[in-house]
């Protein structure tokens, strides 16, 4: 039995494609703040137009190759309409506008491999998605927890003094409660390539999970991102579009702080 439970039939923030890992974690604490603005394609109206307030904060612990890593969407403003709520099952008793809170992630990212002459990074990531997000009965957030374990590969090429490529790759296991007391267990995958130049750096990432109940739960996306970073503050602007299974533009500006 098929159950929508699942990124095709919710809002954008209720069953992301996680963020891939490069191989790397940070040395630095670091804040993150990004507003974000995301058009739906469910319907050849669209329909559901959502707007987010996102934070993430990364914690080194004890060393450099240990982070803890908190995200979530803090706050969201969703727009739909009719055919959109019919779609996803959602009553006609209730609103198509308002505010909602997400859902917290917490993570521990760990580095088991740093790049040598002929090696390359890798990384590992223990993940849970709390339940802290509201408005199940509107398919804004799933009210039960899930989790997901990965790992990174990645390495960088020098191209000249100041240009660097990098390739990065990833696999793991993510898994999320249904609605009928089963679980759904996805299979996650992600290549990425990005480019530095000195404080300049563009990256494009295609990533994405794959459900068995085929319905909805096999979102891929692509994204891209063009940062600029001085001193301890970097501006990044990001688009992110779903393949499949993930009916959403994605628009992103945010700041970057490293203590």
């Amino acid at each position: 039995m098929k159950t929508k439970v699942a990124p095709a039939y919710f809002g954008p923030n209720a069953f992301p494609v996680p963020d891939m890992l490069d191989g790397r974690t940070s040395a630095h604490m670091q804040m993150n703040v990004s507003a974000d603005y995301y058009s739906g394609t469910l319907t050849h109206v669209g329909g559901d137009v959502t707007a987010s307030m996102s934070a993430k904060c990364i914690i080194p612990l004890f060393s450099s190759r240990v982070n803890f890593v908190l995200w979530m969407p803090v706050a969201e403003y969703y727009y739909t309409n009719s055919e959109v709520n019919e779609i996803r099952r959602v009553p006609y008793a209730y609103d198509i506008e308002g505010w909602v809170s997400g859902d917290l992630y917490i993570s521990t990212d760990i580095q088991l491999f740093t790049q040598k002459l002929h090696g390359a990074d890798i990384a590992i990531r223990s993940a849970l998605k709390t339940a802290s997000g509201n408005a199940y009965y509107i398919a804004r957030y799933y009210d039960a927890p899930g989790y997901f374990f990965d790992a990174a590969i990645g390495r960088d090429f020098a191209l000249s003094k100041n240009d660097v490529l990098r390739i990065a790759a990833s696999g793991g296991f993510l898994c999320w409660q249904t609605d009928i007391g089963r679980q759904n267990d996805a299979v996650m995958y992600g290549l990425q390539a990005s480019w530095t130049h000195d404080k300049w750096k563009y990256e494009t990432t295609l990533s994405g999970y794959s459900g068995w109940e085929r319905d909805g739960d096999c979102p891929m996306i692509i994204k891209t991102m063009l940062s600029y970073q001085w001193d301890h503050l970097a501006l990044n602007a990001y688009y992110k579009a779903g393949i499949v299974d993930w009916p959403f533009h994605q628009t992103s500006i945010g700041i970057t702080y490293r203590y």
